[in-house]
């Protein structure tokens, strides 16, 4: 189908973008990499009256090495991503969860910022954020503001940016030394999104789990940070028993929706079926 007339802006600076936002109001709605908003205008499920291109913002875009943190503009691509030699060096689950996301097509245009704001519970880069601890910079009219990824997505195509608001950029804490991660994701075909996905970052020291962080996808209105899940690994030595408890406590908080891709026993068994694999690969690489 063909989208609705719009009118179309494409703003050079984050500060105009936002005065676009502020003067349109919910008439407006902000182009990213456009793979979720142009096919939802499409089948008219979404019909702006104005459409705000970001992509002649250069400041929204590139990947920088602030020494103990990684800053990556909102409007990076998935294939830079993938090939940062800083987040390779610095933050490497970040790149290889990219290399799992859609196709080469999609990680061509394909932005982070756009990823994380639409708040699709299906997208990976929320369960990643949280599994990073990351944060987001958020600008609106009023300045710029810093929200963690903990309190950013809200439900199902619900985060805390507000409406006159733009994604500016993301913020990764950088491994430390014998930090193990891994993101394990279950899909039906190449360019599917998951059925079930988990992601988990963690150290491991005198053969105790000191640090864990457990993200889920696609099993819940959101993606979930488990913190029950971490709880079972935290302190103890890994084993098939703690990691078992870990696996029990994450299904106990999946609620997921049934759809093609699985009914919501099926979601669920596998959502602790690729903690499990994520679990036992981190720990591989601590």
């Amino acid at each position: 189908m063909i989208p609705p007339s719009f009118d179309y802006h494409a703003p050079r600076t984050i500060q105009d973008a936002v005065g676009l936002l502020t003067q349109l109001g919910s008439e407006a709605k902000l182009l990213a990499g456009g793979h979720s908003l142009l096919p939802m205008m499409k089948l008219r499920f979404a019909q702006p009256a104005h459409l705000i291109d970001l992509n002649r913002i250069d400041e929204l875009r590139g990947i920088v090495d602030q020494g103990d943190h990684v800053l990556i503009g909102a409007m990076t691509v998935e294939n830079d991503l993938i090939n940062s030699p800083v987040l390779r060096a610095k933050v490497p689950l970040l790149p290889e969860a990219a290399a799992l996301i859609a196709d080469p097509q999609v990680r061509n245009r394909g932005t982070i910022g756009g990823d994380i704001a639409h708040g699709d519970p299906a997208n990976d880069h929320p369960a990643l954020a949280l599994a990073l601890n990351a944060s987001f910079c958020l600008q609106g009219p009023q300045g710029r503001r810093e929200v963690k990824a903990d309190d950013f997505f809200l439900g199902i195509f619900t985060t805390a940016l507000a409406e006159d608001e733009i994604l500016v950029s993301m913020t990764v804490p950088a491994f430390p030394a014998k930090t193990g991660w891994a993101y394990e994701k279950l899909k039906r075909k190449t360019g599917d999104w998951a059925t079930a996905g988990a992601a988990v970052v963690m150290r491991v020291e005198n053969d105790h789990v000191s640090q864990v962080r457990i993200a889920l996808t696609n099993v819940a209105s959101t993606a979930i940070r488990v913190k029950s899940a971490e709880d079972a690994l935290l302190g103890q030595a890994l084993s098939d028993e703690s990691i078992n408890a870990a696996a029990d406590a994450a299904m106990t908080a999946c609620d997921p929706a049934e759809d093609l891709r699985g009914d919501v026993e099926y979601k669920t068994a596998m959502a602790g079926q690729m903690l499990k694999r994520a679990i036992r690969l981190a720990a591989s690489r601590c």
